[in-house]
């Protein structure tokens, strides 16, 4: 009994989530009933991994900014340029891959009330209004560049506070970051409840009808993470970039796979750099901002799914204009998360730009509403991991040395 303790309480929690996965998948099978009920430790896992996300950037960056020596390395900035090179390479391998193996759909009409933005200035101007959001409704409905914005004021602020003030500060943040770790050992339970109903709910039936759709979208997301992804990183860092792609995958991409939510990965995503041993100064900033602008999952999601209606209603496509999707397409993806509906909704702005129809673009979302199952786990597993990645990337160049953590992860 001690030793099964031990093992649930410091036992390797990717082998525990393979578990949980494993036991979903077999309890799908045996009663699916019951696997349907079991959705319900899949929600409160979740739910409980979004309720503390907005707290936790919010504590943990106002602290790192307050408590920051002058000196101390940071790397925010070629994190940037990492974000924003990896969300539009993205973006043209999709565009690659969609003229190597063109997709035509089978167009459904779509329900509800769905608001696609109106162009591109209406995105960026959510994204701004995020920026001056107030700092309570921030909280409260998990806006994290508005979390962030007030994070950064009020850590500059207490800089200049008593010492007193800035231990209560790093106190509270530790309090946090330990809630944090105690949600996260229950990631087995959450991940069997979440397969179980998934498969008992929706199966993948469903899903074969647009296989073709799939597989480029999900060989996209592959690529980028396999192909692209260490060749960035091996330009930064000159080293051998697998160890930590396949880290990041690992202990990120899983997770935020049966998730499906940036935010609700936050905590997961900061524990593993906690763990790769990078500085907390620039990660509990990169992180949250990852979430919000690093989306060369959602780039890809954009690209593919316009040009299969571009494909499906005969559109022929040049080089330039196909450029032009790859930016317009990363431009939105970085705005995705202050639209509601994410990635999917900002496909009728990018079909504008062959002149399709809004009544088209959004049965074309319809579409990737039906394949979201699929869809939007890989795109969440790999703009989450990318977020680690490309932090560590940065300050291990930044160091011109892997952090002591990620050499004992990785080996």
């Amino acid at each position: 009994m001690h030793r099964l303790i031990r093992y649930i309480t410091q036992g390797s929690l990717v082998s525990q989530i393979l578990l949980g996965l494993i036991a979903g998948v077999a309890l799908t099978l045996v009663a699916p009933e019951a696997a349907k009920s079991a959705g319900l430790l899949g929600s409160l896992f979740i739910s409980a991994l979004k309720a503390v996300a907005p707290i936790l950037v919010f504590v943990l960056v106002a602290a790192s900014i307050a408590n920051h020596k002058k000196g101390q390395p940071t790397h925010i900035r070629p994190i940037l340029v990492l974000y924003l090179l990896g969300t539009f390479s993205a973006a043209l391998v999709a565009v690659m891959m969609s003229f190597a193996f063109p997709t035509m759909l089978t167009l459904v009409s779509h329900s509800g009330e769905l608001s696609p933005p109106g162009g591109i200035s209406e995105v960026l101007k959510t994204l701004l209004m995020n920026v001056v959001d107030n700092p309570v409704n921030a909280l409260l409905t998990a806006n994290f560049v508005g979390i962030l914005a007030w994070a950064i004021a009020l850590g500059i602020a207490l800089r200049h506070a008593s010492d007193t003030t800035k231990l209560v500060v790093h106190d509270l943040s530790y309090g946090i970051t330990f809630i944090v770790h105690i949600i996260i050992r229950f990631a087995p339970l959450g991940i069997f409840g979440l397969i179980a109903s998934t498969l008992a709910t929706t199966g993948f039936g469903a899903l074969w009808g647009y296989a073709q759709l799939l597989a480029v979208l999900i060989g996209s997301m592959l690529l980028v993470a396999l192909v692209l992804n260490p060749l960035i990183v091996y330009w930064k860092i000159r080293k051998n970039p697998f160890p930590l792609v396949f880290t990041c995958l690992k202990e990120s991409g899983i997770t935020a796979f049966f998730t499906r939510s940036s935010a609700a990965n936050i905590p997961v995503n900061m524990e593993l750099c906690e763990k790769l041993g990078l500085h907390e100064d620039t990660y509990a900033v990169s992180i949250p901002l990852g979430a919000t602008i690093n989306m060369a999952g959602a780039a890809i999601t954009i690209t593919v799914l316009t040009l299969a209606a571009v494909h499906t209603l005969g559109i022929v496509v040049d080089v330039p204009t196909a450029l032009l999707l790859s930016v317009v397409a990363a431009v939105c993806a970085c705005g995705a998360s202050g639209v509601a509906g994410g990635s999917l909704l900002l496909i009728p702005l990018a079909c504008s730009l062959f002149g399709i129809s809004n009544d088209i673009a959004m049965q074309v979302v319809a579409v990737g509403f039906i394949i979201g199952v699929l869809q939007d786990s890989a795109e969440t597993a790999l703009n989450s991991s990318t977020d680690v990645l490309f932090t560590a990337a940065a300050c291990i160049a930044g160091e011109d040395k892997l952090p002591s953590g990620a050499i004992s992860s990785q080996s």
